[in-house]
């Protein structure tokens, strides 16, 4: 959310003869877009802001902001203890950025961070910043209402709001057009959107399949789901349609049902398996990722344990992982105390890491000696000579170039694989 949020701010940025440049000695404007549903990310902006500091004892013209989830918590804070930060702008509040860029111009602090209910910048037509220019990013809703005890989401993106699914279906045909082969829908739960139009309920099953009859050539993605919402109808439409990647994201957090009460994830274990084994039996070749969560508060051995058990049982092909940290103003921070010791946490994480590696590594095994159709992005980090890209599964493909450029379909048969990649040549 956060990349396409940025691309946003560029669109807005250019319709007002700003231009951006890769190389911050030269700037005028320096925006960081943040996030802060975990601690470790607000750091890395506070790192960020040290580095930037020279910059603004050498150029006292130079204005620096803060935008998005970190700037919307703390507010009045960051401009305390941080004392050349220019502007404080909030997600909801980037069309406000040349007036509050006038404002900063003039030596005042700008901030705007109110919270909206119904801004989805959908007439916007986002600068598509370092693209490949084959995948894409289409944010199709706004905010959050599950309160997740551990999330910062709701207080900082404020309530779900859909994008009229007519802009949607046009900005992928604009991207289709330009030479895009893939975008990927994006929301804090996809599958939680809803338009009500003249034309009656249109949910995130009706609004997939809409934008999956553009082309079919036009790869389509989702990030991420919540599993409450996850329907047959969904599923459903995933495999009737060849472009729509066989790939869920279905973050479960533990597997544990106590620990997922305490979290008000609003299922229990026995509901994510129920969806597990939907997807499996619908999709028989779809690729499952999620998110855990290790050492939430109150979370006993046991506990760890189930969650072991659900990823050995669910065979997730990756996952992210991470150490619980406490988010100020979550549920969890006022209600519970954060009460496993880091170290406990960490072996808990380490744990869930090398069982994951494992998983994973099995997964790419059974893919060797297969053939997966890969659309190319681009070129590999390691060498021209090779190419990168996806298959359907969402799974990595290192392949020779020979004859194939970036946006082609391929062909590519698997030969070997490590735990994140798998190699191939390509079948002409």
């Amino acid at each position: 959310m956060n990349f396409s949020d940025s691309e946003i701010v560029g669109s807005i940025m250019a319709d007002h003869q700003f231009v951006a440049t890769h190389d911050t000695h030269d700037a005028d404007i320096i925006f960081l877009n943040t996030c802060s549903i975990r601690d470790n990310a607000e750091q890395r902006v506070r790192n960020r802001l040290m580095q930037l500091r020279p910059l603004k004892m050498k150029n006292p013209a130079l204005i620096i902001g803060v935008l998005g989830c970190m700037a919307e918590r703390l507010k009045e804070q960051l401009l305390e203890e941080e004392k050349y930060i220019d502007m404080i702008v909030g997600p909801d509040s980037y069309r406000d950025l040349p007036k509050l860029m006038q404002v900063a111009e003039s030596g005042q602090k700008a901030i705007n961070v109110m919270l909206s209910a119904d801004e989805t910048y959908a007439d916007i037509n986002p600068v598509r910043l370092n693209t490949n220019n084959v995948t894409a990013f289409i944010s199709i809703m706004r905010g959050c209402e599950n309160h997740c005890a551990y999330c910062v989401v709701p207080s900082t993106r404020g309530v779900e709001r859909s994008r009229d699914p007519k802009t949607i279906v046009h900005e992928a045909i604009d991207l289709f057009n330009r030479g895009f082969r893939e975008v990927t829908l994006l929301g804090q739960n996809v599958n939680s959107y809803e338009w009500e139009g003249k034309d009656g309920l249109i949910d995130f099953s009706e609004l997939l399949l809409q934008v999956a009859q553009v082309n079919p050539q036009l790869r389509i993605r989702f990030a991420t789901s919540h599993p409450k919402d996850l329907s047959d109808r969904l599923l459903l439409v995933m495999a009737n349609h060849n472009n729509i990647c066989k790939s869920i994201h279905l973050p479960v957090q533990s597997g544990s049902s106590r620990i997922l009460k305490l979290m008000n994830r609003k299922y229990d274990r026995s509901w994510y398996m129920d969806r597990i084994r939907a997807i499996k039996k619908t999709i028989p070749d779809c690729a499952i990722s999620t998110d855990i969560i290790a050492g939430f508060c109150t979370e006993t051995d046991e506990d760890h344990n189930e969650t072991l058990s659900l990823m050995e049982w669910a065979a997730f092909d990756y996952a992210y992982m991470f150490k619980y940290s406490e988010r100020p103003g979550t549920l969890a921070a006022k209600k519970y105390t954060d009460d496993v010791p880091d170290e406990i946490k960490s072996r808990r994480l380490e744990e869930i890491i090398k069982l994951q590696q494992g998983l994973s590594l099995r997964s790419n095994r059974r893919n060797v000696d297969m053939t997966f159709e890969v659309l190319a992005e681009g070129y590999s980090k390691r060498s021209k000579e090779e190419l990168m890209g996806r298959t359907s599964q969402n799974k990595v493909v290192v392949f020779n170039a020979r004859c194939v450029l970036p946006g082609q379909y391929v062909n590519v048969a698997i030969k070997s694989c490590t735990a994140a990649t798998l190699r191939g040549s390509v079948i002409l």
